[in-house]
């Protein structure tokens, strides 16, 4: 069959889950099954799979999905524990004294909080923590999963200490051929990974910067009694200011101390400076703005989360509301840092299962290592600096696990779609797997104005696998081959896949899942990426234009340097 045909074929799961989700408003329980069997009989019968590696890939599926629910509960049950302790309303409180505008908590929670969540942890934890928070403070659920989606986007390259760009871009291309050829000339592999890492990290400084300007004009238009743009673009000198004070250090990161760290220090730099230009009201508008009423919200902003606060409920300081959140910002940042032994010691204790059913699939969970235990070991900590009472922990606990259940099965469906998906490059008819079919007819297709689409290659990785890291353990060794045959910079190329996979977080289904799942908003996913792609879209068209920009500057200058030499 022609590269054409296997493209279409491809595409084909793609196409019928965004139909049946977005233009068919189906939920992702009946959506992710169909999708599912389409992604299974394309595998079967075109790339050859066998049913034993099908089957192979449900069980790595099984894993996978277990880290997932695991991450979410830990989340959700963290607030109940807070929302029965009194912590919420602390938080709600001490929120309202930094600025009662919901535009300006956004920027705080979303942007900062969540970016800094991204950097310790990454792997969808800032939307599992992000989106319960807003419900608590009194955003509707559908709000809170799309806001909590938006962040998953410039602190992502960057993510969990640098794992995408440390594991993902590092797993993707190191091989002894490439380490040769480097050699032969001087450089070594780290050298490239850091070239990356500056280009990506100017290129999300440039597009990253407006996100939360973005963040805010979606509330306003789609959440506000007004329904109105000009609410949001009346926030555009805060909002920016907000943008700068987390990508300007996180940039001077990136530049100077490598991939591990630029979430994570641009995020709190940028959190102490908006913090404190809200406080004195600098440059935020002189009118309040406000949600809808809640008793007007429709009922397809609504999920099953709620916090009804007790009447006898006691009042906890600021400080130890924010204690646990505390908490688990450190735990989770002492647990990558790998020059300690706290991430060696948690990372030891593995379940592996190699080579499955004998096929080259394997599988593996490193449960200790996974954010939902630390989050567990905070709701421990929990229950003791805020005195909690064994009633208010069965409370959590029943509350918490009723509403991971609905999201199990959704989950276990969609994460063996992207198995498949994935690993449909273990045949015997010797086809590269479907997503490397599809990007390889990118590049043929599109020739000289390739840089435009790397980053769409980047994101289809991520909308398949819910990863940055999976995408660029995926592409990033094509997009360097792409990047040679066309004579082409490769570390901007590479550079284009991690942002672009990054963008692509935000609409990635099983990720789009797992935050409807935190708030009880299951069967309204595909509500969620009708108003996340518009975010995505923006990403992935200006860094595109910004990497033909790049790429032609380089043409350019190289062709001026040969005109020159020739002289």
């Amino acid at each position: 069959m022609s590269l054409t045909g296997l493209f279409l074929l491809g595409t084909l799961p793609i196409a019928v889950a965004a139909v049946m989700l977005v233009g068919f408003r189906v939920s992702a329980r009946k959506t992710m099954p169909v999708t599912f069997l389409f992604t299974t009989l394309i595998g079967w019968f075109f790339w050859e799979m066998s049913w034993i590696q099908v089957i192979a890939s449900v069980f790595q599926s099984f894993f996978i999905t277990f880290d997932i629910l695991y991450i979410v509960f830990a989340a959700i049950l963290l607030l109940n524990f807070l929302k029965h302790s009194g912590g919420v309303e602390s938080i709600r409180r001490g929120f309202a004294g930094i600025s009662p505008d919901r535009r300006v908590q956004v920027i705080l929670i979303v942007w900062l909080f969540g970016s800094f969540i991204e950097g310790a942890a990454g792997f969808g934890t800032p939307a599992a923590i992000v989106a319960p928070l807003l419900v608590a403070l009194g955003f509707p659920a559908l709000a809170a999963v799309i806001l909590g989606m938006m962040v998953q986007s410039t602190a992502v390259t960057f993510g969990a200490v640098g794992t995408p760009v440390l594991v993902g871009i590092r797993g993707g291309l190191q091989h002894p051929e490439l380490d040769a050829l480097l050699a032969s000339g001087g450089y070594t592999f780290s050298d490239v990974l850091q070239a990356v890492t500056v280009n990506a990290a100017i290129t999300h400084a440039l597009v990253g910067s407006l996100m939360p300007f973005l963040m805010v004009l979606m509330l306003t238009k789609y959440f506000g009694k007004n329904r109105s743009w000009r609410e949001g673009m009346e926030m555009f000198p805060f909002a920016l200011f907000g943008g700068l004070a987390f990508t300007v250090p996180y940039l001077l990161t990136g530049i100077f101390l490598g991939p591990e760290f630029p979430s994570l220090l641009g995020s709190l730099v940028g959190m102490s400076m908006v913090v404190l230009a809200a406080k004195k009201g600098f440059l935020v508008p002189k009118r309040i703005w406000e949600l809808e009423d809640r008793d007007q919200w429709p009922t397809a902003w609504l999920g099953t989360l709620e916090f009804r606060l007790a009447e006898n409920q006691k009042t906890l300081s600021l400080g130890r509301a924010w204690m646990p959140y505390v908490l688990l910002a450190l735990l989770l940042v002492l647990s990558r840092l790998p020059t300690l032994p706290v991430k060696a010691f948690l990372t030891s204790i593995s379940f592996n299962w190699d080579r499955v059913l004998g096929t080259g699939i394997s599988a593996s969970s490193t449960p200790l290592y996974l954010p939902g235990s630390i989050i567990l070991v905070v709701c421990l900590i929990t229950y003791f600096i805020h005195d909690m009472r064994a009633n208010q922990v069965r409370l959590a606990f029943s509350e918490s696990g009723s509403m991971i259940f609905k999201a199990g099965s959704v989950l276990l469906f969609a994460v063996a779609m992207v198995r498949v998906y994935i690993n449909s490059g273990e045949n015997v008819s010797e086809l590269a797997s479907m997503p490397i079919v599809m990007a390889e007819w990118v590049a043929l297709k599109v020739g000289e104005v390739y840089p435009f689409f790397a980053p769409l290659i980047g994101a289809l990785g991520a909308f398949i696998a819910g990863s940055n890291t999976v995408s660029n353990l995926m592409f990033s060794l094509f997009q360097y081959g792409v990047a040679e045959r066309l004579n082409m910079a490769p570390t901007w190329i590479i550079a284009l896949q991690a942002v672009g996979a990054a963008a692509g977080n935000m609409v990635a289904i099983h990720n789009v899942v797992a935050a409807s799942a935190t708030v009880g908003l299951l069967g309204k996913e595909g509500m969620v990426l009708r108003k996340t792609v518009i975010p995505t879209v923006y990403y992935l068209v200006l860094t595109g234009i910004i990497g033909l920009l790049v790429i032609g500057f380089w043409d350019v200058a190289d062709l001026l340097m040969q005109v020159d030499t020739g002289r």
